[in-house]
């Protein structure tokens, strides 16, 4: 049965469910962020200061100029495409109208920057070599080219099984490997030392001869060149002793802009021997939030129209680093809502620098039905939002927050989410008893409010028979070395290193040599069959014990053989006797642990947020900064000093003025989607809406093997969910990345909750709310006043009463119907679908 309501029933029950997202932007792009930058007073040069000269050495070295303008009121500004460049004496460099300089021959001379309002700055230049270039090293000047055009990305030559033929490591992290790819297989094909131009390298990137991957370069252009002298010089893999890149850096390394300005950067490679060398052009760039900035392949950063703080990663020669643009929007931010703990704080002090005034506090109705939601899982009852509206207790919100936090539900919420990333499930119906003991290890560890730190360690370190030691249950799942090393680092400390166990990580600093080396501390772990367990039962568990022996692990593409090093540590000698898992739990459980405690605190902000201050929530590498570093250190600072109370730092987050702020934007924020200006209103999760349904319903939905009155919170397996839980994104647990929880609307969403049998037979129950409703001799105005209690935690307005009133009377001979309408049409919108 299709069920519909009257047209003016439903656009009045649309507009009061409309959240608040289209608030008129006039304002906001009114706004001039860092208004007048007052008087040009001088420009420099970022890579001439303190009359330092610039050295080009060699015919193929190359200079990014930055020329930055100094105003009266401390402004800076990017000018480097807005003033000009002379040389004098001429004819040993050029400088293009972008600040590129290039040599033209041996010398010296002086670079002059002329700007507006009579400005100049002028630095000496000298070339060096320019007839007599030092031999072409393959590690430091060829990789990079490969990596610039794409030749050794994932998608060409770089993927596994190369490409038609020829293979190159991914993005050039094995240089050697590359060599022998390059110039001893099929007997060095590709490359025509005593004619250069006729290699098949030259004659396919520049369009010559037919290439699966396009034209990428030009016949003369630098890369060409490089390569032309590289072969021609016999190709030279280099010597040993040739210095090496170190680390690179971005200059400037951060900056105020404006919104819809740029600002050009330059990349500098830091080489072993001491000498560095502008590679700006070799690098490749990538902002870390294409919504506020993007960049060009030559480093010129261009902010779009959002306010913020956006990273842009420079990459070259398997080194990263990053350069940070904060973009105010510059509005008057001349009130805010009470600062009330280290939240506020670092967020209200964020949005005064940025110039975005935050939302008001949401009203109580709002509050009530939001913290209830994110603490316990679930509405709150009708019976519940009448006692906290009449409640006048100026401190009703924070006893409210304790009354959740020492619930039952909240341990439900919260073991449902960590039960899920732990990849808890039955796979076979020989796990159930496992999977529900590891689910009630987890329950009553967090409804104990067990430190964070404990929990943690007594999971790393399980051992013995997982009947009597459940939390061991999680090696049942991650039953591979490789899944251990990747979801602790994952879980625990906030860092994606998958890619590293087959290559260096392309956006991160760790090798393969940290991933195996980080695996060691799993390598003596060893399992044997349980005691006494009968063939039918318990079938995949195992008894997990200690293998005494030295802890090491082999990288497999070196042979190598490495010990036990914690992420970015040494090297540790652990005795034979002593579990190696015991190291790394105490190691993730100090407080000077870098990762450890800001993966919470951060995975924590996001439950509450929709969003984490560094998202995704566990990808908190450098490239990927925070985009409020300030208030990602406090949280971690005051989660460590707590002792790693969870319980705490969930009342810490629920207190703060930031959490309550209303979802309603104002004429400035709504396109924040960062800095938490407002709540940001999302989907109810599959659990939660499911249990919704049935408590605005009346109904119940039984669950195989679980006792009468289970909710879906409270399901210690994802398998035994319905149709309703899988349709709305509920996770199974395959992963331990809680993006696998889809929180994304889509039209099999929609059709299942206005035509579904299940949805439609349980309005339509017997003993459902609408029937109830119907049979009930209380006044109308009462029962709908009720009604939207159970469905919005909050009284009807004017217009709402009215509607459902009059709807109400045109059915007067079927109350039950016209009370089923109403049910329908209100679990349909927006105010109900979201927590807001």
């Amino acid at each position: 049965m299709t069920r519909r309501a009257s047209t003016p029933f439903l656009l009045v029950l649309a507009a009061a469910a409309c959240l608040g997202t289209g608030q008129p932007l006039a304002a906001a792009n009114a706004v001039k962020g860092l208004g007048d930058p007052g008087d040009l007073k001088s420009i420099n040069v970022e890579q001439a200061t303190a009359g330092s000269s610039i050295v080009l050495r060699g015919g193929d070295a190359r200079q990014q100029l930055c020329v930055t303008g100094v105003y009266s009121t401390g402004q800076l500004r990017d000018l480097t495409r807005a003033v000009r460049y002379s040389a004098d004496p001429p004819g040993i460099v050029d400088v293009d109208s972008t600040g590129f300089i290039v040599p033209l021959r041996d010398g010296e001379t002086h670079v002059r920057v002329t700007g507006p309002a009579h400005t100049a700055a002028e630095f000496p230049v000298r070339v060096e070599r320019f007839a007599n270039p030092l031999p072409i090293n393959f590690k430091n000047q060829i990789v990079p080219i490969f990596t610039k055009l794409g030749c050794n990305s994932g998608g060409c030559h770089g993927k596994a099984s190369g490409q038609n033929g020829f293979k190159l490591s991914l993005l050039g992290f094995y240089p050697e490997d590359d060599y022998e790819f390059l110039v001893k297989e099929s007997r060095g094909r590709r490359l025509f030392p005593t004619s250069p131009g006729e290699s098949l390298l030259l004659l396919k990137p520049s369009g010559r001869f037919p290439h699966g991957g396009g034209k990428r370069m030009d016949v003369g252009s630098y890369e060409y060149r490089i390569l032309y002298r590289w072969i021609e010089q016999g190709t030279p893999y280099g010597r040993d002793a040739d210095p090496a890149v170190v680390k690179i850096e971005c200059q400037p390394a951060a900056r105020v802009m404006e919104r819809g300005t740029q600002q050009q950067i330059t990349v500098v490679a830091r080489y072993s021997d001491g000498s560095s060398e502008d590679v700006t052009r070799m690098a490749l760039f990538e902002p870390n939030d294409s919504e506020m900035a993007e960049v060009t392949s030559t480093g010129l950063v261009k902010t779009l129209d959002l306010a913020g703080q956006v990273a842009v990663m420079a990459r070259y020669q398997g080194q990263v680093a990053t350069f940070r643009s904060t973009i105010p929007l510059g509005a008057s931010v001349a009130t805010l809502p009470p600062e009330r703990n280290l939240i506020d704080h670092a967020v209200f002090s964020n949005l005064k620098v940025l110039g975005i005034p935050p939302s008001p506090l949401a009203d109580d109705a709002t509050f009530l039905r939001r913290v209830s939601i994110d603490i316990a899982g679930t509405t709150p009852s009708e019976r519940e939002v009448t006692a906290f509206l009449a409640d006048r207790d100026p401190a009703k919100r924070d006893k409210l927050i304790d009354r959740l936090l020492e619930s039952p539900a909240y341990a439900d919420n919260f073991a449902n989410k960590w039960n899920l990333i732990l990849r808890n499930k039955k796979r076979t119906p020989t796990d159930t008893e496992g999977t529900y003991e590891f689910y009630e290890w987890i329950w009553n560890s967090l409804y104990e409010n067990k430190p964070f730190d404990h929990f943690v360690r007594q999971l790393l370190t399980a051992a013995g028979d997982p009947r009597l030691s459940p939390q061991a249950i999680w090696y049942r799942e991650v039953d591979e070395i490789n899944e251990q090393v990747e979801d602790t680092a994952q879980l625990f400390l906030g860092l994606r290193i998958q890619c590293a166990r087959c290559h260096h990580h392309p956006f991160e600093k760790w090798s393969q040599d940290d991933y195996y080396s980080f695996s060691a501390f799993f390598s003596r772990l060893s399992r044997k069959p349980l005691p006494d367990a009968l063939p039918s039962r318990r079938m995949r568990e195992r008894r997990l014990f200690h293998n005494e022996g030295i802890a090491e692990a082999i990288n497999p593409r070196t042979g190598k053989t490495l010990r036990p090093t914690t992420l970015g540590g040494k090297p540790l000698s652990i005795p034979a006797d002593r579990d190696p898992r015991v190291q790394l739990a105490d190691w993730m459980s100090k407080p000077t642990n870098p990762f450890f405690a800001r993966s919470l605190v951060n995975r924590y902000w996001k439950h509450f947020f929709s969003r984490g201050i560094v998202e995704p929530e566990d990808d908190m590498r450098e490239t990927n900064p925070p985009s409020n570093p300030e208030l990602l250190d406090a949280l971690s600072r005051n989660f460590v000093k707590s002792g790693f109370d969870l319980k705490e730092l969930v009342r810490t987050i629920c207190r703060s003025s930031t959490y309550q702020l209303s979802a309603v934007p104002n004429d400035f924020n709504t396109k924040d989607r960062q800095n938490f200006s407002r709540y940001y209103p999302r989907r109810l999760g599959a659990e939660v809406l499911y249990d919704a349904f049935h408590r605005v319903t009346g109904t119940s939905q039984p669950y195989a093997g679980l006792p009468a009155g289970t909710h879906a919170m409270q399901l210690p397996d994802p398998s035994v969910g319905p149709y309703f839980l899988k349709v709305f994104g509920q996770p199974q647990g395959d992963t331990a990345c809680e993006c696998e929880r889809s929180q994304d609307a889509n039209l099999a969403q929609s059709l299942h909750l206005l035509n579904s049998s299940e949805v439609q037979d349980k309005i339509a129950s017997s003993a459902g709310r609408a029937a109830l409703l119907a049979s009930d001799k209380r006044p109308t105005e009462v029962r709908i006043r009720e009604l939207y209690r159970w469905v919005y935690a909050r009284e009807p307005n004017a217009d709402e009463l009215h509607i459902a009133e009059a709807h109400l009377v045109k059915h007067t001979k079927d109350p039950k119907s016209a009370y089923e309408d109403i049910v329908w049409a209100l679990i349909n919108t927006k105010e109900f679908l979201f927590n807001h």
